[in-house]
Formats: C-alpha cells, structure tokens, sequence
C-alpha cells in the first residue's frame, strides 16, 4: 500500500477529546472538560429552524451563504466598529473551525510562518501544518495574564512570518486583550506586513464590564484581518454548526472559492435559524452571560479557598488554575483525578507544551455541578 499524508499521520490527537470519550464510559462521572454551553439553543431560535424545515427550505443557499444572514451579520459587528460589506466580504461557514482552516489554505504556502500565541484553539497548528506552513508558537505568561506583548511577537518574526493567529477571549485561559493592549500589536503587524487571523468566537462572553475589542477596527488593521466568528458559543448553538468570516474582499472571495469545491455551503437550517438568533438574540447572550458570570465567580473563590492559585479569567467560559506545586505534571493531575474522583478535566498540554503545570475546567455547567466537582478536587488535593 503507498504511504498517506505524512502531516496528517504525525498530527496528534486531540487532548481534549482524549479525557471525555473516557468519561463517557465511567459511571456517576462529571465532566468539566467540553467547552459547549450547557444551555439549549433559545426557543425562538429553534422554532425558526422547525418552520424553515417545515417550509421545505432544505435547498442550497448561495456559497457565501444566505444574504439575509450575512447583512445582519455585517449590520451587528458595527458595534465593535467595523464596516463590511455583505455581498463581497462575508463568508458563512461550517462553524468557526472552517474559517480558520479557509484563511490558512487561503493565504498560506509551503514555508510561510505563521505566529500562534499559546496556550491556544488545539486547531491551530494542524491546521497550519496542514497547509505547508510552519507554526511559530509563543509562550505566553501567567504573570502577563496571558497577553500577547509587543515584545513577544517581535522577538518571533523572521523574513519568512506571514500571519499571527489572534484568539481573544482566548480557550483555554479566560484572558481578554483590550483596545489598548491591541494598539502595540497592530503597530508591529503594519510595520512587518503580516496578516491575522482572529478568532472571536467568545466576542460576546466577557466580564466585569470590559467590552469585546478586534484588532480590525484599529487603524490600518481591516485590510490586513480576517475575523472569524460564529454562533456555537453566544447562541448555544453548537451543534448547528455555524460560523463566519468577516475578511478584505480579495482574501473573503479567495475562501469562498475553497468553499465552494470543499463544502458547497453552510446547512440551510442553520442559516435561516440564525438570522433569528442575530436580530433577537442579544438577551438570549445577556441572560447566559450573566450566569456564566456567576460560576466565574464561584469557582474563583473554591480555588482561592483551596489555595489553588488561578488568575482572574475575563473572557470565555474557562479557567486555568496551576497546579505545579503538586509535584505532577498537567496530564498526571488530570488523570489521576479522573481515576479517583471520577471528575474530567482537560490538562493544559492540550493547548501547548506551555500550558505544563496548568488545567482548563470549563464552567460552562450548573452550579451543581461545579459545587459537587470542586468538592471532588478539594478532596483528591487532601489525599495526594
């Protein structure tokens, strides 16, 4: 038999997945380490999606996807002021992953370098290898709250960089990255002619006042940005399987090209579900983050009361305690936990050999099952 893909034979499975396909199997088990809302997709929005089907809607919309959808998605990412056109620079996707996966087959060629800050998505660097690219990864610092500095990223350039992966609210750490943040990294992008990807599906999922900022709406940054979003988080839609992308007209029609051969379009369903979702969702997002909010908390306040140090997390529905001072490494806590207290969570090695001596346990469940899951930790750190 000849030989496969030789990248995609040395792509290493998914740390997060490796810990639920086990707890899936385990009886009375909990399971902190999927990042999906526990919530269902708002009514109103599945009632959409239950009258498209009912109506027969089950065609192929456009490759770009249904114009309606688009204009209101063009129309309310004005809030973070920025303008797009919605005929020639916005994409629906099948979920974020594939926009990200389009941007890099769209921009990169073999030996391109690419900056991905971590600890990071799990996608992408597969996703960059997968194109021929070479991931240049950046190990990003508790004590920096997980924020990329001017510093970092110029220290990673050479004269073959040609993109940084952004991914604020950022999985796994919870950290966010402000306007003002933002500033410094725009500046080096510009002077060294670099494109970005970022990532903002957690756009809408920040804390204690601080509004979501994109690098695209900072001078000079729109022509060069490719964000990628969509309605899995937000929504509680994760399973309709629906993203997009907001990008320069060239770049958004070099990916609806790759689109179109790979996938065709975005479900139907999905989309006309969505447009709902967009124009009447926006107390649907507050109500849920307004709970997520309070486990943010909640669990703040278990782990400081265990002397479990963890940095206040801003964004996302993660946090990212470290656990060095146990004398085990992230994937050793994690499976030990998992073998005596029955409690997944994800060590932070998923996301990058810098995420060593740290875990991600998503609050993205009840109360109950935080309460009952922190007592399960409480007790492994008592018996260790």
């Amino acid at each position: 038999m000849r030989s496969c893909n030789s990248v995609a034979e040395n792509i290493k499975p998914s740390g997060i997945r490796k810990f639920f396909d086990i707890v899936s199997e385990m009886p009375d088990a909990i399971s902190l380490g999927v990042g999906e809302p526990d919530f269902d997709t708002p009514w109103h929005v599945r009632d959409e999606g239950i009258y498209a089907l009912e109506k027969g809607r089950t065609f192929y919309t456009s490759n770009s996807g249904l114009a309606e959808l688009r204009a209101e998605i063009c129309s309310w990412y004005k809030r973070y002021e920025v303008n797009y056109n919605a005929k020639s620079q916005c994409l629906i996707t099948v979920g974020g992953s594939e926009g990200i996966d389009l941007a890099l087959r769209a921009l990169i060629n073999p030996g391109d370098e690419v900056i991905i800050p971590e600890p990071c998505y799990v996608s992408y660097v597969p996703c960059v290898s997968l194109t021929g690219g070479k991931p240049v990864t950046i190990n990003l610092k508790n004590e920096n709250s997980f924020k990329l500095t001017e510093e970092e990223l110029r220290a990673a350039i050479t004269d073959k960089t040609k993109m940084l992966i952004l991914s604020y609210p950022n999985n796994p750490t919870g950290a966010i990255m402000t306007k003002e943040d933002l500033i410094p990294i725009a500046k080096v992008c510009i002077e060294n002619d670099l494109y970005v990807i970022s990532d903002e599906i957690y756009s809408e999922l920040t804390y204690g006042g601080q509004p979501h900022a994109t690098i695209a709406a900072l001078p000079g940054m729109a022509e060069r940005t490719i964000i990628v979003n969509g309605f899995s988080k937000a929504y509680a839609m994760t399973g309709w399987r629906l993203g997009y992308v907001l990008a320069p007209e060239k770049i958004a029609g070099l990916m609806t090209k790759i689109h179109q051969f790979a996938i065709m379009c975005a479900p139907t369903t999905s989309q006309y579900a969505a447009v709902e979702a967009i124009r009447n969702g926006d107390k649907d997002i507050a109500e849920m983050r307004e709970s997520y909010d309070e486990r943010r908390k909640f669990l703040m306040k278990q782990l400081e009361e265990m002397d479990m140090p963890a940095f206040e997390p801003l964004g996302a529905f993660y946090i990212f305690p470290c656990i060095k001072k146990y004398g085990m490494t992230s994937d050793e806590f994690a499976t030990e936990l998992l073998k005596k207290e029955k409690l997944a969570v994800v060590p932070g090695t998923a996301f990058g050999d810098c995420g060593e001596g740290f875990l991600r346990i998503s609050y993205a469940y009840s109360i109950v099952q935080l309460r009952e899951a922190m007592g399960r930790i409480k007790h492994f750190i008592e018996n260790l």
